[in-house]
């Protein structure tokens, strides 16, 4: 068995991933015809996902989500990404979703949240992947509307609806606008987590830990300039969900082997590796490791240490993590073995 046979059979779990990222271009295309809606120019459907910055790459995220109308339209986008992961071993998702985006179009909540629930769970069914949702605050919005959409997602609880985050563009837009809006998700017993310090300062990192509650990171690179909050999380534990491809194409010039993924890894930070948006980059859960391992240098111990780190930064109760570790380290320990 060869190192991208090793990594795609190996089990994982994916904390970093949003639905409205991970619609696949020909679907978008498909939903955008069902429904009359107008999309840019393009000769193949892949080059609907062509962009210079981040600002195009949100611009066509919010079109990707607006062609998605219906109950139908959402269980098979969710069915499609939970099916994408599966097929790299992906055994258990909690997926970033933004309800406001498709509030704003019209969409009733119900609607939508009703439909993603139906593909997550045809996929259990069908496929063996267990998902869980978090609702997304765009962060380049007011604090009121935040607050509005935690509102609603508190007034309609679902069982498979687990938690909040904060992400879109981070420079220009702190956390703490939102500390009403995560004190509310916690009021209600949700997890929160949050996009910091992606594109913006380490002190964001302390800000989400400390105001808003979050009991992980997501991306956190921009923690290396700052000792103390990396001391802070090494002792805390605090589990960092780290995208090598979109975050090198979006910021870092694509110079994988100069990421701050690596550095974080060494100074002992706990991180966990996930594919972000898969079509918008071009990627894919087992592809995002492998980079890390070209380019990265992490070995197979390491991936393993990243799955493992995964699963404790997992939101379930701690006897389903006790079994993952023991049922798939079982497995691990097989395909170890058989590694060339």
């Amino acid at each position: 068995m060869d190192m991208p046979e090793f990594l795609r059979e190996l089990p994982k779990v994916s904390l970093h991933c949003h639905l409205e990222g991970s619609i696949q271009a020909q679907t978008v295309v498909d939903l955008s015809n069902k429904h009359g809606i107008a999309l840019p120019d393009f000769d193949e459907p892949e080059e609907l996902y062509d962009y210079p910055d981040i600002y195009e790459f949100l611009k066509m995220y919010d079109i990707a989500a607006h062609s998605v109308r219906d109950h139908d339209d959402f269980r098979r986008v969710t069915y499609e990404t939970l099916q994408e992961a599966a097929s790299h071993s992906v055994r258990y998702r909690e997926m970033f979703w933004s309800p406001k985006v498709h509030l704003d179009s019209g969409v009733d909540y119900e609607t939508a949240v009703d439909g993603v629930i139906q593909g997550i769970r045809d996929a259990e069914v069908d496929l063996g992947i267990e998902c869980r949702l978090i609702a997304d605050i765009n962060r380049m919005e007011t604090a009121e509307e935040g607050l509005a959409m935690v509102d609603v997602v508190t007034t309609n609880p679902r069982p498979e609806l687990i938690g909040v985050g904060l992400d879109y563009a981070e420079a220009g837009n702190p956390p703490e606008r939102f500390a009403e809006a995560f004190k509310l998700a916690g009021d209600h017993g949700l997890h929160r987590t949050a996009h910091c310090a992606e594109d913006g300062p380490a002190v964001n990192i302390t800000t989400a830990l400390d105001l808003l509650g979050c009991e992980r990171i997501d991306h956190g690179y921009h923690i290396l300039e700052d000792d103390e909050v990396v001391g802070r999380c090494i002792e805390d534990e605090i589990v960092f969900t780290c995208t090598p491809v979109s975050t090198a194409w979006v910021y870092f010039d694509q110079d994988f082997a100069n990421h701050p993924i690596r550095e974080m890894a060494t100074r002992g930070l706990k991180i966990m590796l996930d594919c972000d948006d898969s079509p918008m980059f071009r990627t894919d859960p087992t592809n995002d490791y492998l980079v890390a391992a070209e380019h990265m240098g992490f070995s197979a111990d390491d991936f393993v240490r990243f799955v493992m780190n995964g699963i404790d930064g997992c939101w379930v109760a701690e006897d389903t993590k006790a079994a993952w570790r023991r049922e798939w380290g079982k497995e691990i320990e097989i395909l170890k073995a058989a590694l060339d």
